[in-house]
């Protein structure tokens, strides 16, 4: 089964930066897509970035393209969003999900 562990949420002030990591185990999940999702108080869960493990093929969300870059080491299985520039608007809980997996998730919070 496979576990999907993040980190590296906090408060940060507007402007600032933070990166996530979501390290997996437990499960094959090359050749498959992980991916960053995030959801803030009162609404849905939303896409935010995502990456062929076997790859280094890239999706956005259009509200972060240009501020995150998701990225990967294949050798520690880990996937990683770095988070630029950051609005209170990109508050949020943000989860890590692969084929159907999620983790507990990490929350960000952006001050004004």
């Amino acid at each position: 089964q496979l576990q999907l562990v993040e980190s590296g949420g906090g408060l940060v002030q507007t402007g600032g930066s933070l990166l996530l990591s979501c390290a997996a185990s437990g499960g094959t999940f090359n050749y498959k897509t992980m991916g960053w999702f995030r959801q803030a108080p009162g609404k849905e869960r939303e896409f935010v970035a995502a990456i062929y493990w076997s790859a280094n093929s890239a999706y956005y969300a259009d509200s972060v393209k240009g501020r995150f870059t998701i990225s990967k080491d294949n050798a520690k299985n880990t996937v990683y969003l770095q988070m630029n520039s950051l609005k209170p608007e990109d508050t949020a809980v943000y989860y890590c999900s692969c084929i159907g997996y999620w983790g507990q998730g990490t929350q960000v919070t952006v001050s004004s």
